[in-house]
Formats: C-alpha cells, sequence, structure tokens
C-alpha cells in the first residue's frame, strides 16, 4: 500500500513537473527561432515529445514509488528535487530564454543524475531499475538534438 500511495504521488510530481515546464517553454517549439534553427535530421515530429514524456514520467513515477518504498533517505529526496529542477528548468533555459549552450550543460547534468539513479541509486530495487531506461534513452536523444543546434547555429 505504501508503494501505490508513493507511486501516486510521484505521479503528480512528475507530471506536474511536465505542466510547469510546458508553461515555462512559452511555445518555444512554434516559436520562428526555434523552427528556423539548424536541427538534426533525427528530431522527431512535434507529437512524439508528449508520447515520450508521458511514458517516462509514468515509468519514472514507478519506479520512484518502488526506490522510496525500499530506501527513504534524505538524500534520495534531495537528488530527486535536483532532478525536478533541472527537468523543469530545461524548457525555459532553452526555449524561453534561447540559451543553448547553458541548457545543454542543464540536460547534460539531468542525464547525468538518471543515469546515477540507475547505476547507484536502485541496489534494492531489483528489475523496477530498467524502468528508467526510456528515461536514460530519450534524454541522450534530447541531448544530442541539444548539441547538435548549439553546434550548427
Amino acid at each position: 500500500m505504501k508503494q501505490v500511495k508513493l507511486t501516486f504521488l510521484f505521479l503528480i510530481l512528475n507530471f506536474g513537473g511536465l505542466a510547469i515546464g510546458s508553461w515555462l517553454m512559452n511555445n518555444g517549439p512554434t516559436t520562428d527561432w526555434y523552427t528556423n534553427l539548424n536541427q538534426a535530421s533525427w528530431t522527431p515530429p512535434g507529437w512524439v515529445f508528449g508520447v515520450a514524456w508521458t511514458s517516462i514520467m509514468i515509468s519514472f513515477s514507478l519506479y520512484l514509488g518502488k526506490l522510496f518504498t525500499k530506501d527513504y533517505r534524505s538524500k534520495l529526496i534531495f537528488v530527486f528535487l535536483v532532478q525536478f529542477i533541472l527537468n523543469v528548468s530545461w524548457n525555459y533555459i532553452f526555449f524561453n530564454q534561447r540559451l543553448i549552450l547553458f541548457g545543454l550543460i542543464t540536460i547534460v547534468l539531468l542525464t547525468s543524475l538518471i543515469f546515477y539513479y540507475f547505476f547507484k541509486l536502485s541496489k534494492n530495487t531489483s528489475y523496477y531499475k530498467f524502468l528508467l531506461l526510456p528515461y536514460m534513452i530519450w534524454l541522450c536523444i534530447a541531448t544530442s538534438l541539444n548539441l547538435y543546434i548549439l553546434i550548427h547555429n
């Protein structure tokens, strides 16, 4: 029962973070600035982002529900809060402020933190850590897209 409650809490927090991030980017993906950038050929169509983030946040919430059931330390809360801030702020940094290099630094830190979850914080979660794979893969793709834009614009 504790895991169900924690998973529900993380679903609220993670989807709340997506909503805040979406609001902070201020129509960024549809602006002339973004659409006129040289973008990588592997940039997915816009609808993929919504599907990907929905799937990622469901998987991540299930993982966090299990992680916090097995191991509840202030370190885990801190790591989650840093992840939340990095995830939400990237939209604002990249799309709203158009700071491509700072956006790249932010997304590299976020990606590193998710890999840290997988390799260091998941010892007590058995196979649940594999729920992080969609997040890890997506962040690698997003980082490559951010890097491409930095190099080619």
